[in-house]
């Protein structure tokens, strides 16, 4: 049964904040009811945030304590397994917002029992897949947590049926607010990338490129001349960066740095959402974009036809996992044990040069577990495989495709 805010009267709350109008709102209504109230929200790197303490200082007005948790190499850490394992969503675009659902949740639970918290409260809409993420991380970590979703009780949907409402109800408090103009999307942005839907961009119609991007550049805005980029891998994880070593968190860091001045992972999609519908949305993913382009290169090297494909149907169901909220689910984490199987040789130097959004290859070296052999695939006369050889293949090639056709099997014949 779902929780209503009068079930939450004399309880400790634990509400995940972002310092907006809505959590402010929701804190002080929660008060208001009787309810203790402690904010959280995990730096997971930002990147429309200057100082993650700023979120502490927004929601200071309504009275109550923000604890911040730096969650920032956690999140570089799991940025950097989504590369590894090239889980990409709908439309092959790296999930951002459920990588960092997964960060948060995880990382917020221990700091909410610290605190006595009996009820996590969050601010996902009734209609899109962070309700499910979030109330599902939350299931996994602390079963005995109750979980209360404002915008799915009734009672307050009524009470605030827009913006306007808020800023109102805040006002009476002496609390200053305002509800903006109307924007054209909105975002969710975290170390790994940002995500854009909603308003405007919900009709086909609107382009995507009304979006402006804040890790970067539309490719026609990037330079006119290419950058060269050198990214050393040490079983599928990036070690170095044009010759430094790099922790993941620097990685992350120079990689979106890098990717995002030259163009590079600006997506779109119309996603399969976890409730049944359909939503649009913009992507910008450089920095992820840029390591998985690059680890691509090293795997193509290493990887027998099997693995490859293997490898390729573990990622995808890696990929949904993490959609649907379910990262740490002993199938994901099989799946991951199964990727770090094939990736421990994935070692190698790739030289990139990218160009107003394009990703080019230069060079792979220093690559000892590939299984490219030069003379094997020549077409000039080598010390490689004999072509002669290929005889005794094709003929038994031939045994089974006339067998078909002679079956009737073959439509055409």
């Amino acid at each position: 049964m779902a929780m209503v805010l009068d079930d939450l009267k004399g309880m400790v709350a634990g509400t995940c904040v972002s310092g907006g109008l809505d959590s402010r709102t929701i804190a002080k209504v929660m008060m208001e009811a009787g309810v203790k109230v402690i904010g959280f929200t995990g730096g997971i790197g930002q990147p429309d945030e200057k100082d993650i303490n700023d979120v502490a200082k927004r929601m200071a007005p309504t009275g109550i304590e923000t604890v911040i948790v730096d969650l920032r190499d956690e999140m570089a850490d799991a940025c950097l397994e989504a590369v590894k394992c090239q889980a990409m969503y709908d439309g092959g675009y790296w999930n951002s917002t459920g990588i960092g659902r997964a960060v948060t949740i995880k990382g917020l639970i221990p700091e909410m029992k610290k605190r006595g918290v009996q009820v996590l409260v969050h601010g996902a809409t009734g209609r899109g897949n962070d309700q499910m993420r979030i109330e599902r991380y939350t299931n996994v970590f602390a079963p005995e947590m109750k979980v209360y979703s404002p915008w799915r009780d009734a009672g307050l949907l009524k009470k605030f049926p827009g913006r306007t409402q808020m800023v109102d109800y805040l006002a009476q408090f002496g609390i200053v607010a305002f509800a903006g103009g109307k924007k054209k999307y909105s975002t969710d942005a975290n170390m790994a990338g940002l995500s854009h839907e909603a308003e405007d961009l919900e009709s086909m119609e609107t382009s995507m490129t009304i979006v402006e991007p804040t890790m970067g550049v539309w490719p026609w805005q990037a330079p006119d001349t290419p950058e060269q980029v050198t990214i050393r891998f040490a079983k599928g994880r990036p070690v170095q960066i044009n010759g430094k070593d790099v922790t993941p968190l620097e990685a992350m860091m120079q990689a979106n740095e890098i990717g995002g001045r030259n163009g590079i992972g600006m997506k779109h999609a119309l996603e399969n959402r976890i409730i049944g519908t359909k939503s649009r949305g913009v992507y910008e993913a450089p920095g992820m974009e840029l390591l998985g382009a690059a680890l691509r290169y090293v795997y193509q090297a290493t990887m027998d036809r099997r693995a490859t494909l293997f490898f390729m149907q573990l990622s995808k169901l890696i990929s949904d996992q993490i959609y649907d909220g379910r990262y740490y689910d002993p199938a994901t984490v099989a799946a991951r044990n199964a990727v770090d199987t094939l990736a421990q040789y994935a070692d190698g130097t790739v030289t990139l040069r990218l160009y107003k959004g394009n990703i080019l290859f230069d060079a792979l070296t220093g690559c000892p577990h590939t299984i490219y052999n030069e003379a094997d695939s020549s077409m000039e006369a080598s010390d490689g495989v004999n072509p002669v050889s290929s005889q005794g293949f094709a003929e038994i090639q031939s045994v089974e495709a006339r067998m078909l056709a002679l079956s009737g099997q073959i439509a055409g014949k």
